[in-house]
């Protein structure tokens, strides 16, 4: 198998502050996703290798532009915004991709969520709660959001990790 030679990802602190180690870990997972989408052309990124299962590769970058959007700007700062693939015919809309769906687009569309995150992450404490509530009336903290988008993509960088592979024997971490 061939490993992947580019690893520019920012490594987290080993001694940083909470608030920093979290932020670290996060900006961490993100760019291992760009880095398993690498070198990739479109039809690659939207081809689905593992059946039964129809995850791609670009299918799991427009899933997290959704969970960044959803997690910081809706449930964080109570914001009303629409989703960006789903729709009320298809929940899943962000994991089924089409022929007209680019990387470009897909690209985009994650970065500028991922910066709406940062910015809504900049301007609170990690003890300030959620203004939307769990289905048991409870907020959630900036803590626990940074700690579960760090699941979140730890758990979809490993997907990333057998797509890769079975796209063109590309293996790393």
């Amino acid at each position: 198998m061939m490993a992947m030679t580019t690893d520019e990802r920012p490594e987290p602190s080993t001694t940083a502050a909470e608030r920093d180690m979290l932020e670290g870990f996060l900006d961490y997972h993100r760019e291992t996703l760009l880095m398993k989408c690498a070198g990739l052309d479109d039809e690659q990124l939207r081809r689905a290798v593992l059946a039964p299962s129809g995850l791609t590769l670009m299918g799991l970058v427009r899933h997290l532009a959704e969970v960044e959007r959803y997690w910081f700007r809706e449930v964080m700062e109570g914001q009303e915004l629409p989703d960006l693939y789903s729709t009320e015919q298809d929940r899943d809309g962000d994991f089924h991709v089409t022929d007209k769906d680019t990387w470009a687009q897909a690209h985009e569309t994650w970065r500028a969520e991922v910066a709406e995150a940062r910015k809504v992450s900049a301007v609170h404490g990690l003890d300030d709660v959620s203004v939307s509530r769990s289905r048991h009336a409870e907020g959630f903290s900036l803590r626990w959001i940074l700690t579960h988008m760090i699941e979140e993509y730890a758990r979809h960088n490993g997907h990333a990790d057998l797509l890769r592979e079975h796209i063109d024997g590309v293996t790393g971490e």
